[in-house]
């Protein structure tokens, strides 16, 4: 094709002239990403010559795009040039890319759609969706929730399956505790209540006339006096990760802090000041004392289920205020509704959950659910979900899950053999059935780890050179009643044992 220029308008041909050549600038091609240079020739355009050109471009672009789109959609490679088979992450609900992006491309595929999946889901990574059991394939070796709060799992019927249910604790601590401190100043000072009277009954009777509106602010200001909460004692129940930070923010404000958790962990006591804060040795001897109280602590339906109720409400201080971020079954509304209605309590309820008998009620400020809701509560609890599919998958690590034990067998330097991750009930005989089955083998356990949790007992193995693992998990199947499940974890992405989706069986599917 040759290009031509035509002279610019400025530039007239006398009559009985030639026209004068023009050089024209080598044209490139926009967004090709290199000097791709077109055929140039110098001399007089025609209009034809141009639309050509134009149409040529479009063509360039419309290949570069298509290429674009090819490469994006086909799978990433894995970096070390692995090429085989990778792990198939379902997620439900949207999950932040700070998370996702966690997954090493090539040995994992994490999508929402089964269809673009590479084969049936391995690990089940959500938020807030209502798990139901039938979205549960056999193939599922963990669901991660993007959060601290399981409500939205059937935990009972994972265990029962033998699966693993993790969450992530401590990953939206910060925002939960922010909110916290919002929620002590709210019930201090009548922000709220003052900003509805304002705009409701201020705006409305002087009606937007500014001077007035001023006049009426200053004036009405004593309808919302309040209290500070410097010198206040705080009461913080539930001292883990939330709670924690919960108790040195309040501290830095210049609070008395008074703390009560009967299964403290020892983690969460060393990150507490203990020199500088009191702890009670009963819920009921923190409630006596304290002028806030804030609860951080799962809800389990028999064990802190109304942890708050109408007994220990009596022995309140009148004035006291509470703040609920947690869940709202912690505490009664009815029998705090009483409370109010007879005058025994006059602070205020703070929390993230309406409550069936204090909607409405002007001692009830209740906000939508957005204790983790930031940015960076998200991603957070994102990564460390990512990270806790890709410990327990690659290596059978079991850190923060709600219904299994946790277990971290670090790996014997040189070991050659396979990782056996067995998943049984927690009933006695069931180990001495597996190393005994495994003797009859001639298979020599040079490392192990046995924990368990209510029902549950998890079993993991390093064992010598494994020929046929599938036949081994068989016959270990048959010969232990009490196996549910097994996996083998060779070398990970490096042998057949370490490929994605290989050598799990689990018994209650293969009947």
């Amino acid at each position: 094709m040759m290009l031509h220029t035509k002279l610019p308008v400025s530039a007239k041909v006398a009559p009985g002239q030639s026209a004068r050549h023009v050089a024209c600038p080598t044209p490139r091609i926009a967004g090709t990403g290199s000097a791709r240079r077109l055929p140039v020739a110098r001399g007089i355009s025609t209009e034809s010559d141009e639309i050509a050109l134009l149409e040529r471009a479009l063509t360039i672009a419309k290949e570069r795009a298509a290429k674009a789109k090819t490469a994006a959609a086909a799978p990433a490679a894995a970096p070390g040039g692995y090429s085989g088979p990778a792990f198939a992450i379902k997620t439900f609900n949207a999950i932040s890319p700070v998370g996702l992006e966690r997954f090493p491309a090539g040995k994992y595929v994490v999508n929402g759609d089964d269809a673009k999946l590479p084969a049936s889901p391995m690990a089940i990574m959500l938020r807030s969706h209502q798990l139901k059991q039938e979205e549960v394939p056999p193939t599922v070796r963990c669901i991660v929730r993007c959060g601290a709060g399981v409500n939205n799992i059937p935990v009972p019927k994972m265990t029962e399956l033998g699966i693993p249910v993790f969450n992530t604790p401590g990953a939206n601590a910060n925002a939960v505790k922010e909110l916290v401190i919002c929620g002590l100043l709210l019930a201090s000072r009548g922000i709220l209540e003052g900003n509805k009277y304002t705009e409701e009954v201020i705006y409305k009777e002087e009606k937007m006339d500014y001077d007035k509106v001023a006049k009426r602010i200053e004036k009405d200001k004593a309808k919302f006096v309040g209290c500070e909460i410097e010198g206040k004692t705080l009461g913080v129940v539930g001292l883990g990760a939330i709670g924690g930070r919960v108790v040195n923010a309040a501290l830095a404000l210049g609070m008395k802090v008074v703390g009560f958790d009967p299964v403290l962990s020892l983690d969460a006591a060393w990150k507490l000041p203990g020199d500088r804060m009191a702890r009670a040795e009963s819920l009921d001897e923190l409630l006596k004392v304290s002028d806030y109280v804030t609860v951080h602590v799962p809800y389990i339906k028999n064990a802190t289920h109304h942890m708050i109720n109408g007994t220990n409400l009596e022995l309140c201080k009148p004035t006291v205020s509470f703040l609920n971020f947690s869940r709202g079954e912690i505490i009664d509304g009815e029998a705090l509704l009483d409370m109010y209605k007879s005058g025994r309590l006059t602070g205020k309820y703070i929390s993230d959950f309406a409550d069936p008998f204090l909607s409405g009620h002007p001692k009830h400020l209740v906000i939508p659910h957005l204790g983790a809701s930031t940015e960076e509560a998200e991603d957070n609890s994102a990564a460390m979900a990512a990270d806790t599919i890709k410990d327990f998958l690659e290596t059978g690590t079991i850190r923060n899950s709600v219904n299994f034990p946790q277990t971290v067998l670090p790996p014997k330097p040189g070991h050659v053999g396979g990782r056996l991750c067995i998943v049984n009930k927690n009933e006695a005989g069931v180990l001495g059935q597996i190393t005994t089955f495994l003797g009859t083998q001639k298979v020599n356990i040079e490392q192990q780890i046995n924990t368990s949790r209510g029902d549950i007992a998890y079993t993991v193995l390093d064992l010598s050179k494994i020929d046929d693992p599938a036949g081994l998990q068989e016959g270990l199947a048959k010969a232990c009643p009490g196996v549910i499940s097994s996996r083998f974890i060779g070398n990970m992405f490096d042998d057949e044992m370490g490929k994605p989706g290989t050598f799990f069986y689990v018994k209650w599917a293969s009947a």
